[in-house]
């Protein structure tokens, strides 16, 4: 069919008594509200579909901020999540449903998500998937750093150095080692490769995207952190 854009659903929420709004990451138009009309009746062949993490085949019409769904089936089954994996979903789905504009295009995003969602259902461990995704979406986002060369000498990052992250400089070398800003120049070249081969590198990676997102995200907290929060405190006690 013509005009079909390969999509996945964000979120989901009920409208009237039959009807959703859905909040769409699509291939080619990017971030887009859609108004699913009967998506929630009992004769809908939809109302399994409409679901995140599921590769969807997508039509809508209409101008403004939201359109109204024409067409929507999917490409196959929906991309299996499960624990923490299916939070750290949750994650990206809320950080991009957050930063991400309407109605803009973000092509290569579109298959990062689609790599982190893969990668999520393959792997034990979420943060590899979580930081590369984090780290693209800035990319996208028209974040530039410069994680291989010093930003006050031009010189470029010397693995056992140190360095500071300056906002809206990049990374300095410096002599303090213990500082929420200071980071390891092979850390530096681990975020600029986007492969961490230790745990170090992981936790400096973490902590370089929550830093850079800050100025995206705002001071709302974000609710799938909280789930997974309450969810780790439910596990041990």
């Amino acid at each position: 069919m013509e005009g079909l854009q390969r999509c996945f659903v964000l979120h989901s929420r009920p409208y009237s008594e039959t009807s959703l709004i859905l909040d769409v990451f699509s291939e080619n138009h990017g971030r887009v509200s859609l108004m699913a009309k009967g998506a929630r009746g009992k004769r809908s062949p939809l109302k399994g579909a409409l679901q995140p993490f599921t590769p969807l085949l997508m039509k809508w019409s209409g101008r403004g901020e939201m359109h109204t769904m024409r067409h929507a089936e999917a490409m196959g089954l929906a991309i299996p999540l499960s624990g923490n994996a299916l939070f750290s979903g949750f994650y990206l789905n809320e950080i991009l449903s957050r930063v991400v504009e309407p109605e803009t295009a973000y092509h290569q995003l579109f298959f990062d998500y689609v790599s982190a969602l893969t990668e999520l259902a393959q792997f034990d461990n979420p943060e590899p998937a979580l930081r590369r995704f984090e780290l693209a979406l800035l990319e996208s986002l028209g974040y530039g750093v410069d994680f291989l060369h010093c930003a006050g000498s031009g010189e470029p990052v010397g693995e056992g150095m140190t360095y500071i992250f300056r906002e809206q400089m990049g990374f300095v070398a410096s002599l303090m080692k213990s500082h929420n800003l200071a980071f390891q120049g092979s850390d530096l070249i681990a975020l600029s490769s986007r492969q961490f081969s230790t745990t170090e590198q992981l936790k400096a990676a973490k902590r370089f995207t929550r830093l850079a997102l800050k100025p995206y995200l705002g001071s709302k907290p974000l609710k799938s952190r909280e789930l997974f929060l309450l969810r780790t405190r439910k596990s041990t006690q």
